[in-house]
C-alpha cells in the first residue's frame, strides 16, 4: 500500500512524486516506456524560468535522479485501468499486477497524432517520423520535410536544418500556431522551403520513402516533393479510456478537472498535457504535478 501512485513518469509526475515526497508521503510512479516523456526530445530548452538553456533529456533526467533522491519508487509498467473501492485505489497493469494507494495521480501526458494517410504506419521507419532528434541524424545531407505549424514543427525545423540539406516545411495554413520568435528563425534558414496551405496527400516510395504528395488547399494543385523523411509534428492526442470509469473525458479525449487537478472522484488527481487546459508547456506541467501532489497530500 503506498500512499500516492503516479501513472506517468514525465514532467508533471515527476514533479509530482517531488512534492508528495517532501511531505512524507510513500510514491510509486508507473511508467510504460521511459522516464521524462515527450521533453526527452527536445534538443534545447530555453524558456523554462532559471535555465537559459538545458536539452530535454538533461532537464528530465536530473528531474528523475531528484525524484529518486527523495525516495520514489519506479516501475516500469503499462497501466490498464483504476479500480475505485473508497478509500483505497486499485492500480491494473497490463503484466497482470495490481498496486494500492490511498490516492492516484493520472499524469499520462500525450501521444504524438498520426496523419491518416495511407501507409502512414507502413513507413514509419522507413521514412516517416514523429522525433526529429530521435532520427534526424538518419538523414544527413539528404532532403526531408516537416508536416506542421506549431512550436514542435519549427523546432524539428530548425533542428533539421542542421544537418538536412533541404527541409521543406508544409503547414496547412499560411501562418504558423508557433512563437513568432522561432518562426523568425526558421526564416533565416536558407536551406528552409515553406509549403503554405497545403496537406500532405501521399506518400510515395517502396519499400522507403522517395516522395511525397502535397495538396494546394487555395488552388487544389497536387504536386511531388522528393524527400528522404518525412517528420510529423501535427500535434499529440491523449491515451485516456482506460481511465473513463473514474475521470470524465472530454471531447478530445483529455481528462476534465479545473486547475485544482482534482477531477470527479474522490482520491484520483491528473496532471499535464493529458488534462484539459489552454496552454500545455513545461511549466505548465511541472505546476499541474506540484498542484496534483498538495491536493492528494491534503486528503491524506
Amino acid at each position: 500500500m503506498k500512499d500516492i501512485i503516479i501513472v506517468g513518469a514525465g514532467p508533471a509526475g515527476l514533479t509530482a512524486a517531488i512534492y508528495a515526497l517532501r511531505a512524507g508521503k510513500s510514491v510509486l510512479l508507473l511508467e510504460a516506456k521511459n522516464y521524462g516523456g515527450q521533453i526527452v526530445n527536445t534538443p534545447d530548452i530555453e524558456n523554462y524560468p532559471g535555465l537559459k538553456h538545458v536539452s530535454g533529456f538533461e532537464y528530465a533526467t536530473t528531474l528523475y535522479e531528484q525524484a529518486s533522491g527523495f525516495g520514489a519508487e519506479i516501475e516500469y509498467e503499462t497501466v490498464t485501468g483504476i479500480e475505485n473501492n473508497g478509500d483505497v485505489k486499485t492500480v491494473l497493469t497490463e503484466s497482470g499486477n495490481k498496486y494500492e494507494a490511498k490516492a492516484v495521480i493520472i499524469a499520462t501526458g500525450a501521444k504524438n497524432r498520426h496523419m491518416g494517410v495511407d501507409r502512414e504506419e507502413e513507413l514509419i521507419g522507413k521514412g516517416i517520423s514523429y522525433c526529429a532528434t530521435c532520427d534526424g541524424a538518419f538523414f544527413r545531407g539528404k532532403d526531408v520535410a516537416v508536416y506542421g505549424g506549431g512550436n514542435t514543427a519549427l523546432s524539428d525545423a530548425l533542428f533539421l536544418s542542421n544537418y538536412c540539406r533541404t527541409v521543406y516545411l508544409i503547414h496547412r495554413r499560411d501562418e504558423f500556431r508557433g512563437s513568432d520568435a522561432d518562426v523568425q528563425k526558421v526564416k533565416e534558414r536558407e536551406n528552409v522551403k515553406f509549403v503554405l496551405n497545403s496537406t500532405v496527400e501521399r506518400l510515395n516510395g517502396e519499400p522507403v520513402l522517395s516522395s511525397i504528395t502535397v495538396k494546394d488547399k487555395i488552388s487544389g494543385e497536387l504536386s511531388d516533393i522528393e524527400v528522404n523523411g518525412l517528420f510529423v509534428a501535427i500535434g499529440q492526442e491523449p491515451d485516456n479510456a482506460a481511465f473513463e470509469n473514474v475521470v470524465t473525458l472530454d471531447g478530445k479525449g483529455y481528462i476534465d478537472a479545473p486547475e485544482s487537478c482534482i477531477t470527479k472522484t474522490d482520491g484520483i488527481y491528473t496532471a499535464g498535457d493529458c488534462r484539459v487546459k489552454e496552454v500545455r508547456q513545461l511549466t505548465t506541467a511541472a505546476a499541474d504535478g506540484a498542484i496534483a501532489a498538495l491536493a492528494a497530500c491534503s486528503r491524506m
